[in-house]
């Protein structure tokens, strides 16, 4: 399988394949972009990938100097998130566009995002600002509200535009119109260990039954109480969610 790594801005950037729809693979929390690999994800759909039906783009996270940095108050750590929304902009999104071919819908991207835990936050929130680029977003396990996440201090505009449970229930107009017709997720998450503590089975419900109400597409998958937030049932979930979208 053609595997190849590049620094980009002082982030590193791991593809895998040679052909295919392109995902932007975020990692776990505080995660590099080789986790992906190592935790046997890139082996889960090692048939798409050598088929040429998609390549992988992993990155590196910034939580620890962001989400992850719980000496910060939540308006401080969602502004450090835009430092890593930039790099993801004007780093990532033109290298993965140039070693495509560029963006395969007219002037639009077709780049979808996938992510675990908080790569799933990353991935759903990317699409959610950004759907000209990220039409289809794939969160498994995520926890989707940050000021969930021991979160202290006042909550200016920077966190509130950060957090999807905030922001689209006010979304309306042109722009969910467009949204609409745009924009797709996919919600995977268990009932297992780790599940509920985490909090990411009632933050995937809700953030489904917020979509959902906005008139977004929007799938949840709830898995059985048999599956927990780790990284034997991520490969099961997107082996077997990933061949319909590539």
């Amino acid at each position: 399988m053609r595997r190849e790594q590049r620094e980009l801005g002082g982030g590193t950037v791991i593809t895998h394949g040679h052909y295919g729809r392109p995902f932007l693979v975020f990692p776990s929390e505080q995660g590099r972009a080789w986790d992906f690999e190592s935790n046997g994800m890139v082996e889960a759909v090692a048939r798409l990938v050598e088929g040429g039906r998609l390549k992988l783009y992993c990155v590196d996270s910034f939580d620890a100097a962001s989400w992850s940095n719980q000496s910060a108050p939540l308006e401080q750590r969602a502004r450090a998130h835009g430092v890593y929304e930039s790099w993801i902009l004007d780093q990532v999104v033109p290298f993965i566009n140039d070693d495509c071919g560029g963006p395969t819908d007219g002037d639009r991207s077709e780049i979808a995002t996938i992510g675990c835990s908080l790569g799933a936050f990353h991935a759903v929130l990317f699409a959610l600002r950004r759907a000209d680029l990220f039409p289809l977003a794939i969160g498994m396990s995520g926890n989707y509200d940050p000021s969930s996440w021991q979160g202290w201090g006042e909550r200016g505009d920077t966190a509130y535009f950060t957090n999807p449970v905030d922001f689209v229930p006010n979304l309306h107009g042109d722009h969910l119109d467009w949204l609409r017709s745009r924009l797709s997720v996919l919600l995977v998450v268990g009932q297992g260990q780790w599940e509920d503590s985490t909090g990411s089975l009632p933050s995937a419900r809700a953030l489904a039954g917020v979509l959902t109400a906005k008139g977004l597409r929007c799938e949840l998958d709830v898995w059985g109480h048999d599956v927990p937030h780790d990284w034997p049932s991520w490969r099961r979930q997107l082996a077997h969610h990933l061949p319909r979208f590539c």
